[in-house]
């Protein structure tokens, strides 16, 4: 039997996966008030829930299910920690290209397949340095881009890493990431270089509007802001159109599979859309490459 969708108490009209560690009722993202240990309701931490409600003030009974986020994820006293550690990354190969200049953005950009005269030799993804598809969504040089992306990350991906949970956001962000590499490799001139997280923060602003679509959120806002970046993308020069592109379609697919799961094969069909996303990145990768050295 399929099992009934579980709605916030609070707002019945949103479905949630995610429940007070006090009370065991369910509540959505914006009702969730973070505790040492997962999320309180609003009640629960002004204190008018008792103990004759039918709740434990001192918490879910023994062996009561552990609360999960909405895609199935763990809540976690830090909802953000994923999110932190992708600004810190980022932050720390900008701090180093800033020291080592142009050599190290030279041997970790995206790159199909280039004469390079600082080493004397043709470089790139199609000469097998597959590295360059992941390196290059850490990388950047200027100020702007990477405050820009990183202003991005926070502002989107520590709601979506609350709703998800840490596994599937960080799988949702390498993914998304690896999408606008390989479409870039595939459609922009093979000695185009290019770099930068945006692919990735498309990604997550894909799947931020399934996300809100599933929660029956208003969707008025994250469709205004994905029209105003796309409209950038397409208008402003200098900015791999490719990658944006990428990295928004494989994050919507990918987070469409995680939060439209059924429960009772949740873990199946989360993994086969991720797996499924995955091959034809390889797919992508591997048609391009024959073009380039076939």
């Amino acid at each position: 039997m399929e099992d009934q969708a579980v709605c916030c108490y609070r707002h019945p009209q949103r479905e949630t996966g995610i429940s007070c560690t006090r009370c065991e009722r369910p509540i959505c993202p914006e009702c969730m008030i973070s505790a040492s240990v997962g999320f309180h309701c609003p009640e629960c931490v002004s204190g008018r829930v008792s103990a004759g409600s039918g709740a434990s003030a001192a918490g879910p009974p023994p062996g009561a299910a552990r609360p999960r986020t909405v895609a199935g994820g763990t809540i976690t006293s830090d909802p953000r920690l994923i999110t932190k550690i992708l600004l810190a990354v980022n932050i720390a190969i900008w701090l180093a290209v800033l020291s080592a200049g142009d050599r190290l953005v030279n041997d970790l950009d995206l790159v199909g397949r280039a004469y390079d005269p600082g080493v004397g030799q043709i470089v790139g993804v199609a000469e097998g340095q597959w590295w360059r598809l992941v390196t290059s969504v850490f990388l950047h040089q200027q100020l702007m881009h990477i405050a820009f992306n990183m202003l991005s990350l926070w502002w989107i991906g520590g709601p979506l890493e609350a709703a998800l949970g840490r596994a599937r956001f960080i799988v949702l962000y390498l993914l998304s990431g690896l999408g606008g590499s390989a479409l870039s490799y595939l459609l922009a001139a093979q000695n185009q270089p290019s770099l930068g997280a945006s692919g990735a923060i498309f990604g997550l602003l894909g799947a931020t509007a399934v996300l809100m679509r599933r929660l029956n959120y208003d969707m008025r806002p994250v469709i205004a802001l994905l029209a105003l970046n796309l409209l950038f993308t397409f208008t402003w020069s200098g900015i791999a159109w490719q990658a944006h592109v990428g990295g928004l379609v494989v994050g919507t697919v990918v987070a469409y599979g995680m939060v439209h799961a059924p429960r009772e094969k949740r873990a199946l069909v989360q993994r086969g859309t991720c797996a499924l996303m995955l091959l034809a990145i390889v797919a992508v990768v591997w048609i391009r490459t024959m073009q380039l050295t076939g």
